[in-house]
């Protein structure tokens, strides 16, 4: 009650002629809804409202049923409406809007992009067709609309086809009731037609406008086949979003991994350049010791050189001095050796380092190759299905309009054939032969046009046939474009890998600068060997998705082949019914003979029934014209008692002034 107390204030300070007699207590509100039904509004109060409307940012929902709104207040509150841009739900039902509303309906539909449903039942929207074609124009311009209400509008065949017209440009509505009004043949074969151009309305009622059930059963089988494609249209979203979010994420955990492998490349070539580091510092260490023994070596040489006198003393000394040469010499070779085996060994880990980083890079280029590959797939099948649905659509519309068309001539046929039954029977006292004659030719003609309805019949199977052919036609040539882009995915697969070994290549002359450990090779590549696995099963379950594809799309050709079968038992229905209608027309004629006589008979009880009802209203006439005769004469003595009385009051009057005087005097 709070919303509706502050949009009660405005609505008494804007209006012209004081404060509106609305009370609180007649105006339901919920939340963000307004339900003035039942209230009567003069042109004031709607003034006052449609202002509100103007700038109001919290009604969802207004009710304005049976309000008996005026034309200028119908057009003040279209004009206010405009300008919102919130309302969701309008309700007019009952408030007999004619040309004026119409037009300023159709205006609220071109510029209002917020309202979702419009119920507008129990009007006369339909009886100028000038203003409901600029309403249909408003309707066919609107791209926000899903639920109209147009039910009890007087709305005819010309009508009907502005609303075709409209249905073919419109996009958004989803929910159409035309229920109880004039639409008619036409009006229905214009709606019918219209379907084939819009593919989003779901739903439409049309129960009460003398459309005949051929026509009615035509519009419920083309919403069904609307409702049809968009489930399967929203379905395809549905999987199409999932599959993209699945790419997604195994585009991401490539990046990732991808990552991954540069900084375990990174870490490993900072390793290498700290051991090389390392190995350089102990080379030259091992130099420094090798030069400080040759040095003393020298010495030792300087020493033997200066004590060439004292060879005989220092033998022993000599001896000693030597093996200590020797066991330096040992130590040197061992040192060399050393070092030969850990180059071998480097040179033997990077190799195998770069082994396993080519495989690791060749599985991932085959994995994405094949994710690429799977992604033509999955869009080259979508294209098909959507192409085969529309094939479906346009093959099963074309069998509708033939069957329609050949019911409109067996329906033409019939009515000429009732014209010279007619005829026949007018002219049967004089000339027996020529109608008997004309009864012959008529059946002659309609066991040829039942000839021709076969041969139409034989006609669409070779249709079909060959639109059958065509489609095994284009799936070859699909397969085939198939081939041609598999031969150029494998040949850009060899390009990436002629790019990889050159890169490789690149790699391999940095490789006498590494050096690594054995433990952290093998853990990097366990978890390659996990990504790697995780990734054949997400592979997987992409091929078990395309394999479901592959069977939804079987299953559509299934459902192809029984509705072509349908059709064709339709057809042999429909030429068995008209077998049973060349055989009822001979019952026909005795049933026009007796419905005549039932017809007379009818009339004269009509003409009986007229002269009974006229005597009624001349003896009513007859009683009325006594009672007012009665009334007349009350009234003459009512008048001759009321001047009677007042005679009487004047002489009592002025006999008692007359004794006052007296008494007086």
């Amino acid at each position: 009650m709070e919303l509706l107390a502050s949009s009660e204030l405005p609505l008494c300070e804007e209006s012209a002629g004081g404060p509106q007699e609305l009370p609180l207590k007649s105006l339901g509100v919920g939340g963000t809804a307004l339900d003035l039904s039942g209230q009567s509004l003069s042109l004031d109060s709607c003034a006052a409202l449609a202002k509100r409307l103007e700038r109001d940012v919290r009604l969802a929902e207004l009710r304005l049923s049976d309000c008996m709104l005026s034309e200028e207040g119908v057009k003040l509150l279209l004009q206010g409406l405009c300008a919102n841009t919130v309302i969701k739900c309008l309700d007019l039902k009952g408030n007999n809007i004619r040309a004026i509303g119409a037009e300023d309906l159709g205006k609220l539909l071109q510029q209002n992009k917020s309202i979702r449903r419009l119920i507008l039942e129990w009007n006369n929207l339909g009886m100028w067709e000038d203003s409901f074609s600029v309403f249909c124009d408003g309707l066919g311009s609107n791209h926000f609309l899903q639920h109209l209400d147009l039910r009890n509008n007087q709305i005819n065949h010309q009508g009907a086809g502005e609303l075709a017209m409209a249905l073919k440009c419109n996009s958004s509505l989803q929910g159409l009731d035309l229920r109880w009004n004039n639409i008619g043949l036409l009006g229905g074969r214009a709606l019918l037609n219209c379907l084939h151009n819009n593919k989003t309305l779901e739903k439409l009622e049309l129960s009460g406008n003398n459309i005949p059930s051929d026509i009615l059963k035509a519009v419920d089988q083309a919403i069904e086949h609307n409702q049809e494609r968009q489930n399967t249209l929203k379905e395809n979203q549905s999987r199409t979003q999932t599959l993209s979010r699945e790419i997604n994420i195994l585009k991401e955990e490539k990046t990732k991994q991808f990552l991954d492998l540069m900084s375990n490349i990174d870490k490993q070539r900072n390793e290498m350049y700290r051991n090389s580091r390392t190995s350089a510092v102990r080379i030259g260490q091992l130099q420094e010791v090798l030069e400080e023994r040759k040095s003393v070596v020298n010495s030792l040489r300087a020493k033997l050189q200066m004590a060439e006198a004292e060879l005989a003393l220092s033998k022993q000394k000599v001896h000693d001095l030597g093996e200590l040469l020797s066991q330096a010499k040992i130590e040197a070779s061992t040192m060399k050796e050393e070092l030969r085996k850990e180059h071998e060994e480097s040179a033997e880990q990077e190799a195998k380092i770069f082994r396993d980083l080519t495989v690791v890079k060749e599985k991932n280029l085959l994995y994405q190759s094949k994710v690429d590959e799977l992604e033509r797939k999955c869009r080259t099948q979508q294209n098909q299905m959507f192409e085969l649905r529309q094939e479906l659509t346009t093959t099963a519309a074309e069998l509708k309009l033939r069957a329609v068309q050949a019911e409109e001539r067996l329906e033409s046929e019939k009515k000429r054939f009732h014209q010279a039954l007619e005829d026949a029977e007018v002219l049967r006292h004089r000339e027996v032969k020529h109608t008997s004659r004309h009864m012959e030719e008529s059946e002659r003609s309609l066991q040829e046009r039942i000839q021709r309805m076969e041969a139409i019949r034989i006609g669409l199977e070779e249709e079909l046939s060959r639109e059958k052919a065509s489609a095994a036609a284009e799936r070859l040539q699909r397969e085939e474009e198939l081939q041609k882009i598999r031969n150029f995915c494998r040949s850009e697969e060899q390009q990436r890998s002629s790019h990889v070994e050159e890169k490789l290549r690149v790699m391999t002359q940095s490789r006498d600068e590494a050096q690594s450990h054995i433990l952290q090779h093998k853990q990097a590549a366990g978890e390659l060997q996990a990504k790697n696995y995780q990734l054949n099963l997400e592979i997987e379950r992409l091929k078990r998705q395309i394999e479901g594809l592959h069977q939804d799309l079987d299953e559509r050709e299934r459902e192809k082949v029984a509705e072509v079968s349908k059709v064709k038992v339709e057809l042999q229905e429909q030429i068995g019914h008209l077998l049973a209608e060349q055989t009822a027309q001979e019952g026909l004629k005795e049933k026009i003979a007796a419905l005549e006589r039932q017809q007379k008979v009818q009339l004269n009880n009509h003409r009986q029934a007229v002269l009974d009802k006229e005597s009624e209203i001349a003896s009513l006439l007859e009683k009325l014209r006594l009672k007012d005769t009665e009334i007349s004469r009350m009234r003459d003595e009512e008048a001759q008692r009321a001047s009677y009385l007042q005679n009487a009051v004047l002489s009592y009057v002025q006999s008692c002034s007359l004794g006052a005087l007296s008494s007086k005097k």
